[in-house]
């Protein structure tokens, strides 16, 4: 598969890694960009070896949000990112936000340099954010008269409280990785993240597939939902663990034979 604005490497482990290759314009967003996340999202969700995703950014910046002049030049640009039939359902500009939370593997987003306005709420889409001491983030729609409208305060609302929510939309501030730490916004802080990032990789591809997809799905489906929908949606997951291959090499594996091999996941997932 060809890509022109990004580039995507699949290791033997399923560790794959997603990068943003607009280098010479700081990643920033063009609409061509926006399709090609799009694409390999849905492209990566096919993948049932996959076992974990890592986006970062080239040239030492993650990005720094949309290509303002690039997507004014063609107005249609905006409304085939933001167009969808029904509101409730989610557009472009949100898929490429929140497509990260429905994949069926932990998302670790790698963050240099700038990560400004779009670029945030792609890296809140993100299961976790890992940082350079210099780095910079932003929500900084406000600063074009804009509201966030990419579906990353599905994310946010669950790392902050809503006044500092609040105080980061209104300002549209640049936020220094150790404020953004402090106040919940990222996971992580590393003069190497792209070395801590494979850490936690190789951490993860330790336990089962379906184990890994359970766990991130029940996660973000039951963070904010009543404790009845969180027990029967425990209840129907680890049903579908025990009758699972993987469950039994779990098994086999802390108990016998360390170096037994996972098969690719359910899948339903």
């Amino acid at each position: 598969m060809y890509w022109q604005y990004l580039t995507l490497n699949i290791d033997h482990n399923g560790v794959a890694v997603v990068t943003l290759n607009r280098p010479e314009k700081f990643n920033a967003m063009n609409y061509e960009l926006f399709c090609e996340i799009d694409k390999v999202q849905k492209y990566l969700n096919k993948q049932r070896s996959l076992r974990v995703v890592i986006l970062k950014g080239a040239g030492g910046n993650f990005s720094s949000g949309i290509d303002i002049y690039s997507m004014m030049g063609k107005s249609i640009n905006f409304f085939k990112v933001g167009f969808k039939w029904f509101p409730w359902r989610a557009n472009m500009a949100q898929r490429v936000c929140i497509g990260w939370q429905r994949m069926p593997v932990p998302v670790i987003a790698v963050i240099e340099g700038v990560c400004f306005g779009a670029a945030m709420n792609v890296a809140l889409g993100c299961d976790m954010r890992y940082t350079t001491p210099d780095a910079k983030l932003g929500i900084m729609e406000v600063r074009w008269g804009m509201l966030p409208d990419m579906a990353g305060l599905d994310t946010l609302r669950g790392l902050v409280s809503k006044d500092v929510a609040l105080e980061l939309i209104h300002t549209g501030q640049e936020i220094p990785a150790q404020k953004a730490k402090e106040i919940g916004l990222i996971t992580r802080i590393s003069v190497d993240p792209m070395a801590e990032a494979q850490k936690m990789a190789n951490k993860i591809i330790e336990r089962s597939p379906d184990a890994t997809a359970a766990i991130k799905f029940s996660t973000h489906k039951s963070w904010s939902s009543s404790t009845a929908l969180l027990l029967t949606r425990e209840t129907f997951y680890q049903i579908a663990m025990i009758i699972s291959k993987n469950w039994r090499i779990a098994i086999e594996r802390n108990r016998k034979d360390p170096s037994k091999k996972y098969v690719p996941r359910q899948r339903w997932w």
